[in-house]
């Protein structure tokens, strides 16, 4: 982490919004009235956890980039003053937990979106509950998050008990592999994809062969060499998509054919381009969503191109907007413990995602899936229907 934690201006130009209007089903005014009739502002700073310096810094940017863009045009929709406070995680636990210690220390922190990463989310999770802070993740999928132990905390994305299956289930109807290799990373994220997926691999009668590396390996020859010519498929439950992307360049050094699967950690086009591999990820391609056409447009003009990283936390911070607003509009100043109540009554029919949010009582999206896309000969990414 860089330094103290950065307030981030969410001004990035009123007419940059034009035309945007709130994706909720309801519409709040932002600000509550006093005895005299009088309106007050509606204020309060949000806490914005994510990787925004690291190995995966270009997700972490996209991710703040979206919340920032979800929180200016809420301001204008909602006449609400909502800042975001940055905090550089790194994708580091201990990192994390620093962060966390910062945003439940400022008494002005009604809310915290992020982290990004599931292993952050177990460390940083007591934390939040203690302080009665709400916090939600836009691409934290790990199922023990939604267990009941960390009860403050909600995302906006479907989680690793259905994405572990769901992938499983494709590999063995679609690619028909007699023997696989599947690798975890030793984190939290990786090592759950591998317990949801490994009984369905054995049930099937696949002969498997489960390896482990860390995070911090970044040549996989020795590992590569342990693929056997009955191999066909690899999966890499990873986090860290150029350490995948370094996996395939070795597989094809010494020349190894398997396909490999990846999940939704290693969602990065640009970065992850092995040619016929499959990713799946917990979000749509919003591109290709037409009611996000103008969104679409907006994020590119400010920020470039993206992947799926982005649009969940913009879901995220979105929630987060639309219950500080609901909290002023009831005539309440915004607190941990009543933007906690908002958000828990979340019901949005639509949303940049293309599907509605509502929480179960355990924070987990209801109705959430997972979306699979292949890579191509030019590193583009192609939506698998389904």
């Amino acid at each position: 982490m860089k330094g103290s934690v950065i307030v981030a201006a969410t001004a990035l130009g009123a007419l940059a919004v034009a035309g945007c209007g709130s994706s909720s089903t309801t519409s709040n005014n932002g600000g509550g009235s006093n005895a005299s009739g009088a309106t007050k502002p509606c204020v309060a700073s949000v806490g914005m956890e994510g990787p925004l310096t690291g190995p995966v810094a270009v997700l972490g940017q996209e991710q703040l980039h979206f919340a920032q863009l979800a929180a200016l045009r809420d301001n204008l929709a909602n006449k609400t003053r909502i800042s975001i406070v940055q905090g550089d995680t790194q994708l580091n636990p201990a990192q994390a937990t620093t962060v966390t210690q910062q945003f439940t220390s400022n008494s002005k922190i009604v809310a915290v979106v992020g982290p990004a990463g599931s292993q952050e989310v177990e460390a940083v999770g007591p934390l939040m509950a203690r302080a009665g802070m709400p916090f939600i993740s836009g691409s934290a999928t790990a199922a023990a998050l939604t267990t009941g132990k960390y009860p403050t905390f909600f995302r906006t994305v479907s989680k690793d008990s259905v994405q572990g299956p769901q992938d499983a289930h494709y590999i063995i109807n679609n690619l028909h592999p007699k023997a696989l290799m599947i690798v975890d990373d030793q984190e939290a994220y990786s090592t759950g994809l591998v317990s949801a997926m490994m009984p369905i691999f054995k049930a099937a009668g696949i002969k498997v062969d489960h390896e482990s590396v860390s995070q911090k390996v970044t040549d996989f020859s020795s590992l590569v060499a342990k693929i056997t010519p009955s191999t066909t498929v690899v999966v890499l439950p990873w986090q860290v998509a150029s350490n995948a992307q370094q996996f395939g360049r070795n597989m094809a050094q010494e020349k190894k054919k398997a396909v490999i699967f990846g999940t939704d950690g290693l969602f990065s086009p640009g970065t992850f381009s092995i040619n016929g591999s499959y990713v799946s990820s917990f979000g749509p391609d919003i591109t290709a969503i037409p009611a996000d056409r103008a969104l679409v447009a907006l994020a590119l003009a400010k920020f470039g191109k993206f992947g799926t990283f982005g649009p969940p936390v913009f879901a995220a911070q979105h929630v987060i907007d639309e219950a500080i607003a609901s909290v002023c509009k009831s005539g309440q100043t915004p607190s941990r413990a009543n933007v906690l109540a908002a958000i828990k009554n979340t019901n949005e029919a639509t949303t940049i995602l293309g599907q509605p949010i509502k929480f179960t009582s355990s924070g987990d999206v209801v109705n959430g899936k997972f979306f699979l896309f292949k890579i191509d000969s030019s590193g583009k990414y192609h939506l698998i229907p389904g």
